[in-house]
């Protein structure tokens, strides 16, 4: 789904939390023109193909619980990096892993996209858990690659190149009857004219 001015009280809800903030490489938002501001920032990435990002619905409510997207999309060099976040009461859920698999689905069919990168805190056991999970493989560290609460961190880098992933094309792929296929909702949603 795309992410509106509709959305922004629900982003605010879900980004101004320390705890999904902690790792995030920012600080969590006191107002909620902090939020309006990112949203317009998804949508002029999105108008100048340097990102993408859906919103995270639950099908049954209609709730927005997160995002999920590209980041550094550069389309002539076949690349980009995936992000995500959802708010606590959904994590451990599957949910973040379904939409995951979303955007990399669209990013290496759609986009043609030959590697997705990712970047992470040390200390962020399950973000890397979950790339792990997925197929995303650690290619080392950049040290004092984030500076977050005025501290330089170091971070993992991962990847994942189109070829391993078609290797688990035919794999079983999740589905949570309580999300959107984010995917799905944007094809309608014509990209990159």
């Amino acid at each position: 789904m795309e992410i509106t001015d509709g959305d922004v009280e629900a982003y605010f809800n879900v980004m101004s939390l320390d705890s999904v903030t902690k790792y995030y490489g920012m600080e969590s938002f006191k107002k909620k023109e902090q939020a309006a501001e990112i949203i317009r920032a998804f949508r002029t990435g999105y108008e100048s193909k340097r990102s993408m990002r859906w919103g995270i619905i639950l099908k049954d409510t209609g709730t927005f619980i997160g995002t999920a997207g590209l980041n550094n999309l550069q389309i002539g060099q076949k690349k980009a990096e995936i992000g995500f976040e959802i708010h606590p009461d959904y994590w451990r859920s599957g949910i973040t892993s379904e939409a995951a698999n979303a955007v990399i689905r669209y990013a290496f069919e759609e986009l043609e996209l030959f590697r997705i990168g990712a970047v992470t805190f040390l200390e962020n056991h399950s973000s890397y858990g979950l790339l792990e999970k997925i197929g995303f493989k650690k290619e080392g560290i950049l040290r004092g690659y984030i500076f977050q609460n005025g501290v330089s961190n170091d971070t993992y880098v991962y990847s994942l190149l189109r070829e391993e992933w078609q290797e688990t094309v035919d794999a079983p792929v999740l589905t949570d009857s309580r999300i959107s296929n984010i995917v799905h909702l944007n094809r309608s949603y014509t990209l990159f004219e």
